[in-house]
């Protein structure tokens, strides 16, 4: 049975994680970048502001909610939690250990264009979110399928076609990149750190899954809210002790990565378009894994926000992949580039770093600087990091189980998750990781179609925004497509917002 599953999903990820749809995912990037006049950058000090410096600045952002929503800053973790997971160290390692350090330069580049992605997927998913009959906001790619592209002349069937298989490959993919190749990883490291078996670690973790989803949006985000700030941070600390210690090292690492990236040294005929394929292919694909801008999947949290302003709540989507990529994975690369893990003159592992396998890369990194207990400090931030995204993951999954089968469906959605959580902890790793780059690109294909063209409504919207915040021309604002939700956040619009 595995081996047949094995083969299936080879095939299939060999279709979904082709060029044309790496292709589809950087000219998505492109397009929202260009079109926005590169708000990544021309509005950097500004989102830079109203994301991380509005957390100790504005009340608002961290204020917990008495409704069904969530803070700002809990659908920023909650988010995070599901992106800053396992890919940022074990995608990271293996990222390096097949397309070597060229890896890590498509990494930066796939997340600058893919800031813009994850903005327009955010303002969409704001624009075209509605309550439930729990009155809980619900948005994702789904409902801007389904209400925007579906709204469009000829297109209502394409659009709940889409809808409906975002949310399957969604609900798979849940399964997937959000459970078990997450657990697989997190038990793999305990035992090598600990000698702690992977079905006693499976049994705990079911338990302490089970204890935080079972409660639903608001106990999860009160949950990562307090997770996400304290391993990121820590882990931070952690890779920059190492890369100082190997400071005379990092201009060497840099060099690395921008020869790596278009195959400099690799000179013999025929090798060098070969070399720049996998390292351009292993670096967004583990870039998207990471990040997960173009997946359409953060959506689903930053639509559960008491944000008003659509595209307040986009600049957040930036902030999240340039924390997830840009910062902790090229801390990551840096950590183990600099260990002595790559020869940084051929791009190869080292004899001895090849000897074990890529997911064991950061240990053997942290195992170098600070002995034992380096790879016990891995292990643990491998262990926080997949739990978070298993966390953020089974909201995405709810979300999608709802919008196929009702808000009743959710409750035996959580109970199958946790069940899975214990398959994940005995699955093979290479497997749960291949079955998870399959999902992520299922996911992807719908989610883009519906960005691409609903892309006038994201320009639209950031325009009006523009216009009023910079410019302060008195123009209505942009909140919603229905005038029923846009006529309620317009009059509970405060100067914060």
């Amino acid at each position: 049975m595995i081996d047949v599953i094995t083969q299936v999903n080879s095939t299939v990820n060999n279709i979904v994680w082709g060029w044309p749809a790496l292709i589809l995912l950087g000219f998505a990037g492109v397009l929202m970048t260009c079109m926005t006049g590169f708000f990544q950058l021309s509005h950097f000090k500004y989102w830079m502001r109203h994301t991380i410096g509005a957390i100790f600045g504005e009340k608002h952002v961290t204020k917990h909610t008495d409704d069904k929503s969530i803070s700002q800053f809990q659908s920023l973790c909650t988010a995070l939690a599901a992106t800053v997971g396992t890919g940022n160290i074990v995608g990271v390692a293996g990222a390096i250990a097949v397309g070597g350090p060229g890896a890590v330069f498509w990494m930066w580049l796939i997340a600058f264009f893919g800031m813009m992605t994850n903005y327009s997927e955010n303002v969409l998913g704001i624009l075209y979110r509605r309550k439930n009959e729990k009155g809980e906001w619900c948005g994702g790619a789904m409902y801007y399928l389904r209400d925007g592209l579906g709204a469009k002349k000829g297109c209502k069937e394409i659009g709940i076609v889409l809808a409906v298989l975002f949310s399957c490959f969604c609900l798979l993919a849940s399964f997937g990149i959000g459970n078990m190749s997450q657990v697989n990883s997190m038990v793999g490291n305990v035992k090598t750190a600990f000698g702690i078996p992977e079905l006693a670690t499976g049994i705990f973790l079911v338990l302490a899954v089970a204890l935080v989803i079972l409660g639903g949006i608001k106990r999860i985000a009160t949950m990562t809210e307090k997770i996400v700030p304290f391993m990121v941070v820590v882990y931070l600390i952690g890779t920059l002790v190492i890369i100082c210690v190997h400071i005379d090292v990092v201009p060497a690492a840099f060099v690395s990565i921008f020869k790596g990236a278009f195959a400099l040294k690799s000179a013999a005929g025929g090798v060098v378009g070969s070399g720049i394929a996998l390292a351009m292919q292993m670096g967004m694909k583990r870039g998207v894994f990471s990040n997960e801008a173009g997946l359409g999947s953060s959506v689903m949290v930053h639509s559960s926000s008491n944000v008003k302003e659509p595209v307040r709540q986009g600049m957040w989507g930036i902030f999240e992949v340039f924390a997830d990529t840009i910062v902790v994975c090229t801390l990551t690369a840096l950590t183990i580039l600099c260990s002595g893990a790559v020869d940084l003159v051929t791009g190869k592992l080292t004899e001895t770093a090849a000897a074990i396998e890529s997911n064991s890369l950061m240990s053997y990194a942290f195992l170098q600087t600070f002995g034992k207990p380096g790879a016990w400090f891995v292990a643990i931030a491998i262990l926080l990091f997949a739990y978070s995204t298993v966390l953020g993951w089974s909201h995405y999954g709810s979300t999608a189980c709802e919008y196929l089968f009702g808000t009743k469906s959710v409750t035996i959605y959580r109970v199958v998750f946790v069940g899975i959580v214990l398959a994940g902890s005995l699955m093979k790793a290479q497997l749960a990781w291949d079955i998870s780059d399959t999902f992520n690109g299922m996911m992807m294909i719908p989610n883009l179609i519906g960005v691409l063209v609903l892309s006038p409504q994201v320009i639209k919207c950031t325009k009006n925004y523009v216009a009023r915040k910079f410019r302060h021309e008195k123009v209505k604002p942009m909140l919603s497509v229905f005038q029923d939700i846009q006529e309620m956040q317009e009059k509970n619009l405060g100067e914060d917002d």
